[in-house]
Formats: structure tokens, C-alpha cells, sequence
């Protein structure tokens, strides 16, 4: 079987229509993208939900909040030449996002770079009152201007995932169909739960996404039964098949939705839009 009759997408895309435009514009909201295991497809899915929904009209602002940096490189950025960061809004006394702000090759597509330079964060901001909330108080005077922030988390469980989690709304948490990949996603449900319940009441899980998925092996059809029963309607209808595509599209610094637009990856992520949008998590 060849990889693209591998990726046929699923017989769900037809149940998610497409968005209707939007008149206006804002208020934001922000969803952080988060697994304290790394690879399991987080920045991938971050850069190609993002394209996705801008791609309806919807303005969208990704937060690069990994030092390493792949969010801003998959985008075509180079971090690390940028004098300002993200991390330099964190640990400002007044932080002024707008001035980090890059606009895309993607219309309605922005992003806020990181480079190494974000690792220094949770030693800067250890000791600052309310450190958990740096990141609320960099985003607020653009929260206004997007429809959706997406805040690509770094694979931890430390400060600045707490930052993320503060500030959002929501979290998707993208989960490799692999056993192992399962084995952590206890605790990061145990650490949004205490988010939620000393930080951030109005936090929730938005859903369970499903990546790397080959549905000709036994194994990840059994994981996906198996988080379906755990997550029950947490979890996406749509999932991300198993493609070396994506990372073709990274070294092009564009998501794949727009390096390969007519790929089953890319129409995976624009149905993972839509069905975002249809559950009312983004406008």
C-alpha cells in the first residue's frame, strides 16, 4: 500500500462544513498546545491548525513558546537573529508584544519567535510576584485583535507550561498512537487540574488529538480504541495519519496546508479546523 492511499482522509471530513466569514475580530482565544512528551507532533500541529484557520479568514497569532524554537523556524523565521523575543515580553517590567510580532507568508497568520533565549525564563521569573501569569499579561493588549492564540508549549511540565496554561482558555493535547506515548498524559491531566483549580477556573481540555496515526498496524488501532475510552468526546473525530511530508514542509518554512495544500495531511488539518470551529473552540 502506498503512502498516499494510506492517507485517505477519513469519511468524517463531511461532517464538519466550512466556516462561515467573520465581520470582526476578536476577542481571542487562546489555546495551548501542550504533551510533556516530545514528538508527538506539537509544533506540526500548532503551525498547520494555525495555517488552517487563518486559511478561513480567522486571525490567528501563534505564541512560540519552546526554546527551541521550531515553531518560528517552521514558519521561515530565523529566532535567533531577532534582538526581542517572546522572552523578552516575559521578563520585561512592560512587556509591548507588538513590538515581536512577525507577520507570516500566511495572510491573517502571525507569530511571537522564540529562541534559546527562553530557556533563561523560568530562572528570570522564579522569583516575580505572580510568575505564573507573565504570559496573561504579555498577551492582553492583542487579545483584541485575533480570533484564535495558539501557544506551542515546550515538552515539560515546568514554569512556562504553567504560563501557558494560565493563560489559555483551552488545551489540545496532541497524542502519538504509540503505548508509551500514553503513559504521560496522566500527568499532564493531573497538571491542568491543578491549573485549573488554584489559577485558572475557566481552564478546560478541548480535546484529545490523535497523531502519527498507521492505521494499518493492530497497535495504533488499539491505542486510538484505547484513548477514545479514556477520553470518550474529548477526543477530535479527525486525527493525523503517519506522513514524512511534514517534515518536507518544515525545511520549506511553510505549513504543509501550503506546501502541499492537496495532501491528505494538510486536509486533515483544515478539517481539524473546521471541527474546532464547529465545537464552538474558536470563532
Amino acid at each position: 500500500m502506498s503512502e498516499q492511499q494510506a492517507l485517505i482522509p477519513d469519511p468524517s471530513d463531511e461532517l464538519f462544513p466550512l466556516p462561515p466569514a467573520l465581520n470582526s475580530h476578536g476577542p481571542a482565544r487562546i489555546i495551548a498546545l501542550s504533551n510533556q512528551k516530545g514528538g508527538v507532533g506539537k509544533t506540526t500541529t500548532t503551525i498547520n491548525l494555525a495555517a488552517a484557520l487563518a486559511g478561513y479568514g480567522r486571525h490567528v497569532l501563534i505564541v512560540d513558546f519552546d526554546p527551541q524554537g521550531a515553531a518560528s523556524a517552521g514558519l521561515g523565521i530565523n529566532a535567533r537573529a531577532m534582538e526581542r523575543t517572546i522572552y523578552d515580553e516575559l521578563v520585561a517590567a512592560k512587556p509591548s508584544i507588538e513590538d515581536i510580532i512577525v507577520h507570516t507568508r500566511i495572510p491573517h497568520l502571525d507569530i511571537a519567535p522564540a529562541n534559546i533565549d527562553l530557556s533563561a525564563a523560568e530562572i528570570v521569573l522564579i522569583n516575580e510576584v505572580a510568575r505564573e501569569q507573565a504570559l496573561t499579561r504579555v498577551l492582553r493588549p492583542v487579545l483584541d485583535r485575533y480570533d484564535a492564540i495558539l501557544v506551542d508549549c515546550q515538552p515539560s511540565l515546568g514554569l512556562l507550561t504553567v504560563n501557558a496554561l494560565t493563560a489559555a482558555h483551552g488545551v489540545i493535547i496532541p497524542l502519538e498512537t504509540e503505548y508509551f506515548a500514553m503513559r504521560g498524559v496522566a500527568l499532564l491531566t493531573e497538571q491542568i487540574e491543578r491549573v485549573k483549580d488554584r489559577l485558572n477556573p475557566r481552564l478546560d481540555i478541548d480535546g484529545v488529538l490523535l497523531t502519527m496515526v498507521d492505521k494499518r498496524t493492530l497497535h495504533s488501532r488499539e491505542v486510538m480504541d484505547s484513548v477514545r475510552e479514556g477520553f470518550k468526546d474529548k477526543v477530535y473525530q479527525t486525527y493525523i495519519a503517519r506522513t514524512v511530508k511534514f517534515p518536507d514542509a518544515s525545511v520549506a518554512g511553510l505549513p504543509l496546508t501550503e506546501y502541499a495544500p492537496k495532501h491528505p495531511g494538510a486536509v486533515a488539518y483544515r478539517q481539524l479546523a473546521r471541527e474546532l470551529i464547529a465545537r464552538g473552540q474558536c470563532a
